[in-house]
């Protein structure tokens, strides 16, 4: 039981004995600097309950506590904040019951299965720098809501039909010339996306030429003769033409091969896939069935719509005049199979992009609308654009950053900074170039997701492979120097310690490594990985400036020498949980 969880429990009990009143819940803080003190009760709160002055409340509180519970060595006032002071005991009997824990942090548990969805690319282009984010909140997320005590099943809905798709098909049958990722030696990803910049290229070709013979510019873009074709190919696909299914097939499956390529490199997995080919039919079927009930409504051009006005949003489209399926058509069906397929979950995550939250708050509305229950526990996992230096990313114009080649420039550059410092000489190429990447990809996944998702970020890959300050190289370097004295401590520590002084510094570490548990369950209700990474940073802060003042291994006393060494451990231990739920590796040397 936590610090929070005891004194919370005796807390309750002292106001119902010293006021007869009861009290629902107990807000902790920590403590300032400028107080003694290891944990804070906040008093106000408690004011709307029972009228009084708050710093007599507090010193009531303070002595119930001191005389009831040997944890509580002391406490001090100071207007409406109770700063308690924990005896050393505490932290040493937590520290012993929790020390040789590998899984120390997780609840292995599991309750209410969830569904994560993450990536959710386009079959017409490569992963960019936009998805590398998207992949790792989703990733993360999933792993944080296991490790909450969830069952999860992580996803993607791959949006394999549309007139984006047909775009890259007809470029690639219009100037292709029969070339494929193994005549050319490219990825199947990089292939078709070379084909959306050519179709772009060409059909503002064709504008430029019916505008200079007199055409309007918004007619033009709408008539170009290439986008006809490719509107005219959309239309062929969902009829059933058999030539241009097999078109779509087979470029689909060289993307697919490349996707498959990129998601190795970065570490994510998913346990189903989801095809916005299939899904859109049950999306259509359930608008038919819409349209019964009254959810939805026909204009007279044939499309149908839902009219959300009385939600204070307005009509959306999900059906067009033809018959076409829009997105919303497809994500409806995309839900309600999944529900279908894995009948535990209870809830969904979506991680897209903030310019999609309106969709998404029409998508959950929908399915209120249409009667399912499950529709109340969607969220929408809501972030911020990624931006470079450089500017903007623009798919059409192939400006965008290549997730693959990213990759590949933060494994280089954590190379040259190793070699330039001298930190892996006596390595095989093999070892090093294994503990660059790890480096390179830690780097790279921290500064994701140390901002909270819901910002922007500006990213500088140089910057963010930093062996100094709020990095995950510098993080992964706390992580070896913990198994640099496991290996040099030559000597039994598995003993168990109790009584023993603790340096106020270990008792910073103990205080921080004691609320993982807790900080865990706080980034799986907020949906956030940036509460890791950041808790993450903090304790690696904590231990690193511990490391450089207080004797480890030359400690006088051995009962010190054991302590410090099991400290060790268990800090490495928690970074290393903490980073896999992030889906960083971290290296035994660097």
């Amino acid at each position: 039981m936590s610090i929070q969880e005891t004194l919370s429990h005796h807390i309750k009990q002292a106001f119902q004995a010293l006021y007869d009143t009861t009290l629902e819940t107990v807000e902790f803080q920590a403590t300032r600097k400028d107080f003694e003190g290891d944990i804070t009760v906040v008093v106000f709160p408690m004011l709307r309950l029972l009228k009084m002055n708050p710093v007599q409340m507090g010193k009531d509180l303070g002595q119930y506590l001191v005389s009831q519970l040997p944890e509580v060595k002391a406490y001090n006032v100071v207007k409406g904040f109770l700063n308690l002071i924990i005896d050393d005991s505490f932290y040493l009997n937590l520290f012993n019951t929790v020390k040789a824990k590998e899984d120390y942090g997780y609840v292995n548990t599991s309750d209410a299965a969830v569904m994560v969805e993450y990536s959710s690319p386009n079959t017409n282009k490569p992963l960019h720098l936009g998805h590398i984010r998207n992949n790792l909140l989703g990733y993360a997320i999933a792993e944080i809501l296991k490790a909450s005590g969830k069952t999860v099943y992580k996803t993607q809905i791959i949006n394999d039909r549309g007139i984006h798709i047909c775009k890259s098909m007809l470029a690639w049958k219009r100037y292709g010339n029969g070339e494929t990722p193994e005549s050319t030696g490219l990825k199947g990803d990089k292939l078709v996306g070379n084909y959306y910049v050519r179709f772009d290229k060409e059909y503002k070709a064709e504008i430029s030429n019916m505008v200079n013979n007199g055409y309007d510019k918004e007619d033009a873009a709408k008539e170009a003769p290439i986008l006809l074709e490719a509107q005219e190919m959309l239309r062929q696909w969902e009829a059933g033409d058999a030539e241009t299914v097999n078109l779509w097939k087979t470029m689909n499956g060289w993307v697919y091969d490349g996707f498959d390529m990129t998601y190795k490199n970065l570490g994510v997995d998913f346990d189903a896939l989801y095809y916005e080919s299939n899904t859109y039919l049950l999306g259509k079927e359930f608008v038919a069935e819409g349209l019964k009930t009254g959810v939805f409504f026909t204009k007279d051009d044939g499309s149908v719509w839902c009219d959300l006005t009385d939600e204070g949003l307005d009509e959306k489209i999900v059906l067009r005049a033809d018959g076409t399926a829009v997105y919303m058509t497809q994500d409806i069906g995309t839900a309600i199979q999944r529900i279908k397929d894995y009948p535990d979950v209870a809830g969904m995550v979506y991680t897209v992009g903030n310019e999609q939250d309106y969709h998404f708050k029409v998508l959950f509305l929908i399915l209120k609308k249409l009667g399912f229950e499950w529709a109340k526990s969607l969220y929408h996992l809501s972030y911020g654009m990624v931006d470079l230096p450089s500017g903007k990313m623009k798919s059409r114009e192939g400006t965008v950053v290549d997730a693959d080649d990213l990759m590949e420039e933060m494994s280089q550059t954590a190379k040259e900074i190793a070699l330039e410092k001298g930190k892996l000489d006596g390595y095989t190429e093999q070892e090093q170039n294994q503990i660059y990447s790890i480096i390179g990809l830690g780097a790279l996944k921290y500064q994701m997701l140390k901002v909270d998702p819901k910002k922007r970020i500006l990213f500088d890959p140089k910057e963010s492979i930093d062996f100094n300050g709020d990095s995950g190289p510098f993080i992964q370097m706390i992580y070896v120097r913990t198994r640099a004295i496991l290996r040099k401590a030559e000597f039994d520590w598995s003993k168990e310690t109790i009584h023993i002084e603790l340096d106020s510094r270990e008792k910073e570490i103990l205080k921080q490594l004691q609320s993982f548990p807790e900080v865990i369950q706080q980034a799986a209700t907020q949906h956030s990985p940036a509460i890791i990474a950041n808790y993450t940073y903090d304790l690696a802060k904590e231990y690193s400036s511990y490391y450089q003042v207080v004797p480890i291994l030359g400690a006088e006393k051995e009962k010190e020498r054991i302590f410090r060494v099991q400290l060790s451990n268990l800090v490495g231990q928690t970074i290393k949980n903490a980073f896999s739920l992030l889906g960083i590796n971290v290296p035994e040397r660097m």
